[in-house]
């Protein structure tokens, strides 16, 4: 007999969220390592909020909110907030009840800002760090340095003259412009939609964009990041956030590896004066490289070599699943901020595959 077709607007349920999420659920430990990673970071949430006045949205929620809009490619926080409303799975991972009512998207990205101001993606970073540090997965010896260009917020026809000298638009919204015959820097021009963003083009043949630079410094055993940094976009700007970050780097024999980039005699003589062995990759087109036998005799730099190319994984995670190839924020310390959630985000992914591996 074919059953009825009800319609049950009206249901008590008597099931919370955590029965109803499956006890194998790729989540679960992923929510674990956060819970772990948010409950160091309690005191510096209570020096954030005052003690009187109206509650916010709990910033521990709040950062799994987040989480959560990278780990499953959700492309805005209002599309994050409308699924909130609906997605069980969702409700379980950031600690709501089902019949909890939701933020609204305003006010959910004027709680978000509050966190950027205490830097708490960094602090948030290091916990996740400390995480993968307390299951044995870190080498504090061998290391990878690499950079990738993430495209701004801001499109070709915001990069207009700083000094103002341009025809009127015949359409004040959505203007015609032609650029061709026409010479634009980032010394005459800048954007309005993003004035930090800068024209960059990565490679030869490749499209100029305005854009940022983002950076990772990975470790060679578990291919796990350790830290980031974004830049503004030109030639100089890899090897230099490259020095910035080998700074803390641990001491002893560290190696750092790099692509052929970072092969600059300067370079490679600031790195050794740190104590940082370079193992970047020789550069010989039509040039002597900062690398020679005394380096690439040691098979270390062999590994090195081979090793390296995993930071791409990474940044091939950061860009499709967490959708950084284009940023959605503007201003390079908002984009540095999401930057370094989203790495930690893939730190948790990496952390949880690995110790699944090992078990």
């Amino acid at each position: 007999m074919r059953g009825p077709d009800d319609h049950s607007d009206f249901l008590f349920s008597y099931v919370s969220p955590e029965h109803r999420v499956p006890a194998d659920h790729p989540l679960r430990p992923i929510r674990k390592m956060t819970d772990a990673a948010l409950e160091r970071l309690s005191p510096q949430f209570e020096a954030m909020y005052s003690e009187m006045g109206r509650p916010s949205i709990p910033p521990e929620q709040l950062l799994r909110a987040l989480l959560l809009q990278y780990l499953h490619s959700i492309r805005s926080e209002r599309l994050l907030i409308e699924q909130l409303d609906y997605n069980l799975l969702f409700r379980w991972f950031i600690g709501l009840g089902i019949d909890e009512p939701i933020w609204d998207h305003s006010t959910f990205s004027k709680n978000r800002d509050r966190l950027l101001r205490g830097d708490v993606a960094t602090a948030f970073f290091d916990a996740v760090v400390a995480e993968a540090r307390s299951h044995r997965l870190l080498s504090d010896e061998h290391f990878t340095v690499d950079g990738t260009l993430l495209e701004a917020w801001a499109s070709h026809k915001s990069f207009q003259r700083k000094d103002g000298a341009a025809d009127p638009p015949d359409d004040p919204g959505n203007p015609t412009v032609n650029f061709r015959g026409q010479r634009r820097t980032n010394d005459t021009h800048e954007s309005t939609t993003d004035p930090e963003a800068r024209l960059y083009k990565k490679g030869v043949g490749r499209p100029a964009q305005l854009a940022y630079l983002g950076h990772a410094v990975m470790e060679n055993r578990s291919g796990l990041i350790t830290d980031t940094r974004v830049t503004m976009a030109d030639g100089f700007g890899e090897r230099d956030a490259a020095l910035a970050m080998a700074v803390d780097l641990p001491a002893g024999h560290v190696t750092l590896g790099g692509d052929k980039g970072y092969d600059a005699a300067d370079f490679v003589v600031a790195l050794r004066d740190m104590g940082v062995t370079p193992h970047v990759a020789q550069n010989r087109a039509h040039r002597r490289s900062g690398i020679d036998a005394r380096t690439t005799r040691h098979p270390g730099y062999a590994i090195s070599q081979r090793k390296r190319k995993r930071v791409e994984e990474a940044f091939g995670w950061l860009k499709t699943i967490a959708l950084l190839r284009k940023v959605r924020h503007r201003g390079r310390a908002k984009v540095e901020w999401v930057f370094r959630l989203a790495a930690a985000a893939y730190n948790l992914v990496r952390i949880r595959n690995l110790v699944e591996a090992t078990c």
